[in-house]
C-alpha cells in the first residue's frame, strides 16, 4: 500500500520529461526542467508562480554557484547561466563529440563537485557514463551506463549513490569528503528489480534515510541508510522522475514527472503526468551545497 501525504499540484502543464528538481536557499526558489521540450521552470515559492525560460540544448541539472551564478549540465556541456538575465556561456564541453547522448541526473557532493550522468538519446544500452566536475576538471568516472540516476550524497561526504535504471540496482561507493571523488569501488545497497517501479532520481535525507522516486511506481520510496524499504509514499502521476527538498526548513520535496513513452490509453488514464508537485511527507532535509568552477 502506498503511503499519502498532504499533496498539490504547482505546475498544470504536462511536461514531457521534468527532471532536474533544485532548490537555492539564497532566493528561496525552485527550478527544474523538460529535458525533452528544452525548457527550465523557476518558481519563487513566496509567490508561486512558475516562470518558463526556453533553452537551446536539452539541459538536465542545474546548480548554485554563486549569487549571480548557476551552472548547468546540457547535451554537450556545462554551462554557466547569468541569474538575471539567462545568459548561457559554455564553460566545460561534455561529450560534445558525441550527438547521440545527452545529460541526465545529477547531484552535488558536500565539497562543492558536481557528478553528471549522460545517456544515449534513445537510452540506447551502456552508451553514456557517470563524471565529476570540480574547478574547472572533469573526471570520468563511470562508463557504459544506460540511464544514470539515484546521484545523491551523504551529509558528511563520505558517501555516494547512484543507479542504472536499466539495471535497477542502488550503488554506494565510498567518497572523499573534501574532493568528492571515490575511494573505493560500488556496491550494490539496493536491488529494485522485480519492485514496484525503476530506480530514477534520489536524496538524503539528514538522517541518511534514501528518497527515490520510482519511474513507473507511483512513489517516492525511502530507504534506510542500510538500504532497506521504509516508507513508499503515492506521488499521483505514474512515473515521478526526480525529488528535490524545498522551502527554509527543507521539510517539503517538490517532485517532477513525465508522459514520456505513454501511449494515449495510458494518458488518457493518467491525467497528470508530467505535471509538477509538492510533498509534505515530514522529512527533515537539506539544502544542496554550491558548485566549485575555480
Amino acid at each position: 500500500m502506498l503511503e499519502r501525504v498532504p499533496t498539490r499540484i504547482v505546475l498544470d502543464e504536462c511536461l514531457e520529461l521534468g527532471e532536474g528538481p533544485t532548490y537555492d536557499p539564497q532566493t528561496d526558489t525552485a527550478f527544474w526542467f523538460d529535458i525533452v521540450g528544452k525548457a527550465l521552470y523557476e518558481m519563487p515559492l513566496a509567490s508561486g508562480i512558475v516562470t518558463r525560460h526556453d533553452m537551446p540544448v536539452m539541459a538536465s541539472e542545474i546548480a548554485v554557484v554563486d549569487e549571480a551564478t548557476q551552472i548547468v549540465a546540457g547535451e554537450d556541456g556545462l554551462y554557466l547561466r547569468e541569474r538575471h538575465t539567462g545568459r548561457l556561456t559554455l564553460h566545460k564541453a561534455l561529450e560534445a563529440d558525441r550527438p547521440d547522448t545527452r545529460s541526465n541526473d545529477g547531484g552535488v557532493h558536500p565539497s562543492g563537485a558536481l557528478w553528471i550522468g549522460t545517456m544515449g538519446k534513445s537510452a540506447e544500452r551502456e552508451a553514456g557514463a557517470i563524471y565529476h566536475y570540480r574547478a574547472g576538471t572533469i573526471t570520468s568516472l563511470y562508463a557504459n551506463i544506460s540511464i544514470p540516476n539515484a546521484i545523491c550524497f551523504s551529509d558528511d561526504g563520505r558517501l555516494a549513490y547512484f543507479a542504472d535504471t536499466a539495471i535497477n540496482k542502488l550503488m554506494r561507493v565510498d567518497c572523499d569528503p573534501a574532493t568528492g571523488l571515490p575511494t573505493g569501488e560500488p556496491t550494490e545497497l539496493h536491488d529494485q528489480a522485480g519492485g514496484p517501479g525503476a530506480l530514477d532520481g534520489a536524496l538524503v535525507a539528514r538522517d541518511g534515510t534514501i528518497w527515490i522516486a520510482c519511474w513507473g511506481g507511483k512513489c517516492l520510496m525511502v530507504l534506510s541508510p542500510e538500504g532497506e524499504v521504509m516508507r513508499r509514499i503515492e506521488v499521483p502521476a505514474s512515473q515521478p522522475t526526480c525529488p528535490a527538498f524545498i522551502g527554509e526548513a527543507a521539510d517539503k520535496i517538490l517532485v517532477t514527472t513525465a508522459h514520456q513513452g505513454m501511449t494515449p490509453g495510458a494518458r488518457a488514464d493518467d491525467a497528470n503526468a508530467g505535471r509538477t508537485f509538492v510533498l509534505e511527507p515530514g522529512v527533515a532535509g537539506k539544502h544542496p551545497p554550491k558548485v566549485v568552477i575555480g
